[in-house]
């Protein structure tokens, strides 16, 4: 006879396979993910951060490194010490970066929703965020969003434990707090968000001590509670200094990088939403509902609406546990809040949805809980029940995992069905807006030129005009090609697919295309003239 925890052993061993394979297929394919328009920058920075603490601190000039240094560079700084330490060159170094940072984050996810929810809800959490094209492909390659979505995840870790062992948190956990702040904060100043986070938590504890035991009680308890967390603060501090060094070179240097990002700081651009060009400054209340709504996965956005609303209602019921009220509670303020904030505020807004990763993993612990919940349910009307259950959830997991292997290694431009996938929104959002097929569009310009057998002109390199970053062909290419913005008399112009780049009336040598869209092309450009790389300002470039 089976004992009676099997199925938690099994839920736990599909998690430990589900990490495993997880962690094979980012080795496998970390190699594949181009540059980004500020890779090179990131890089420099973290050469600059290793500098610095290689000199003894005397090396300071990551702490004025171009407007990076408002940023923690923790992320960067582990990817230049990795870049020393392996054979892999600096930008292989980066993916390989990014993709440990990704696969921790799946780790913290599981953790979290098993924390609260059992097994099963730290299964089905880390399932809906491992099958997340939005939060798979960001993880290879977005220094910034992807290592703050993962350093906020283990915040909100910490905050769980912590409440969940309220007033008394053990010394470990209190630690765990301490790294989990001082990392997020450290990262972006917008880790201050946890505070948020906690101050809802302490304030349904406290309310609820009061109706339990009485004020004097239960304001003794608090102060112990907060007193016991002292030392995480010191550490927290200490994490945050590592990792974000010109964040404690002054003791108002966080306030400054607070008031730096409350303002846009660059000269606003438009981008595509909703099929209309409109200025990041001014992009509508619903731009990030609707991406949010449009890029995940169906299957992930109803299990995490439906975790967060069940947990708002397990939140306001007298009969559960105040911890695990609390437990709750932080989950939906993590996930909730800050779409709520950017609806309200209306901040510059661009790039999709990248800035708001970090809602991702709290989105996919509600989600678990929520798929949990369904599952007991469905498991309690029969096996007929269990099976359609089961059934649903295998087919909402796999869809996007399919789309993931059709855009590879474009997975963070996926949208969803309700989108029609990224032909239905090629003219109506962004998509590569990274410009990683830049990568692939310079390998096969190098592979046309040897098979056509093209001879390079006398006296000079290929000339390569580039509507996108340039440092990726740059580095794909090498030195035997120049690039420039200007396709007055360049041998070749490599496009990317955005509305930004026009489409020339000349000899195409390379598509990159998944899903029947174009990503970017590189045209035979010799002999031929033209004035600009840019639309102006329709969009012709599809």
């Amino acid at each position: 006879m089976p004992p009676q925890d099997s199925p938690a052993r099994t839920a736990d061993l599909l998690a430990f396979t589900l990490l495993a394979v997880a962690a094979v297929v980012a080795a496998l394919t970390f190699r594949d993910y181009g540059l980004a328009w500020d890779d090179y920058a990131h890089a420099e920075y973290g050469g600059l951060l290793l500098s610095f603490y290689t000199s003894g601190l005397t090396d300071r000039r990551a702490l004025s490194w171009v407007n990076l240094y408002e940023y923690g560079g923790g992320f960067d700084l582990a990817a230049a010490v990795i870049a020393k330490l392996s054979p892999l060159g600096p930008f292989e170094s980066r993916r390989l970066t990014g993709a440990l940072v990704g696969w921790l984050g799946l780790l913290i996810v599981w953790r979290t929703g098993r924390h609260i929810g059992g097994p099963l809800a730290g299964l089905i959490a880390l399932a809906l965020l491992a099958t997340c094209p939005l939060y798979v492909g960001h993880g290879f390659i977005n220094a910034k969003d992807a290592p703050f979505a993962v350093a906020m995840a283990l915040l909100l870790l910490a905050l769980v434990r912590v409440f969940d062992e309220y007033p008394r948190p053990r010394a470990t956990t209190a630690a765990l707090l301490g790294i989990g702040a001082g990392l997020a904060i450290g990262t972006r100043i917008l880790g201050g968000l946890g505070a948020l986070y906690a101050l809802g938590a302490l304030a349904l504890m406290v309310t609820l001590a009061v109706r339990r035991d009485g004020l004097r009680n239960a304001g003794t308890a608090c102060g112990g509670f907060l007193l016991r967390l002292l030392p995480s603060l010191v550490l927290g501090y200490a994490v945050m200094a590592l990792v974000w060094p010109w964040g404690a070179a002054e003791p108002l240097n966080p306030l400054r990088a607070l008031q730096y990002f409350s303002r846009f700081f660059e000269q606003p651009w438009d981008e595509l939403f909703g099929g209309a060009r409109i200025k990041v400054t001014e992009m509508p209340r619903g731009y990030l509902p609707t991406l949010l709504t449009l890029q995940l996965p169906e299957l992930f956005s109803m299990l995490a609406i439906g975790g967060v609303a069940g947990g708002l209602i397990s939140v306001c019921r007298s009969s559960t546990p105040p911890n695990r009220r609390a437990a709750l509670l932080l989950v939906a303020l993590a996930a909730a809040l800050p779409i709520i904030i950017a609806v309200i505020l209306r901040p510059a807004m661009y790039n999709s949805a990248r800035h708001f990763l970090f809602v991702l993993p709290p989105l996919a612990v509600a989600g678990g809980l929520a798929g949990a919940w369904l599952c007991d349910a469905l498991r309690r009307g029969g096996h007929l029940a269990a099976l359609a259950g089961i059934a649903v959830l295998v087919i909402g997991l796999a869809l996007p995992v399919a789309d993931m292997v059709r855009l590879h290694p474009y997975e963070y431009t996926a949208f969803n069905r309700l989108a029609g996938g990224v032909r239905g929104a090629r003219d109506r959002y962004m998509l590569d807006y990274w410009g990683l097929s830049l990568k692939q569009a310079s390998h096969g310009l190098a592979e046309k030129i040897t098979e056509l057998g093209l001879p390079r002109p006398p006296d000079r390199r290929w000339k390569l005009a580039v509507c996108g970053h340039h440092r990726s062909p740059q580095v794909e290419l090498g030195p035997t090609f120049e690039t420039t913005w200007d396709p007055t008399g360049a041998d070749f112009a490599m496009m990317l697919g955005e509305f930004y780049c026009r489409k020339f009336d000349a000899p195409v040598l390379v598509e990159i295309m998944r899903d029947g869209v174009i990503y970017a092309r590189v045209y035979d450009i010799r002999g031929r003239t033209y004035d600009t790389l840019l639309t102006q300002p329709g969009l012709t470039a599809k």
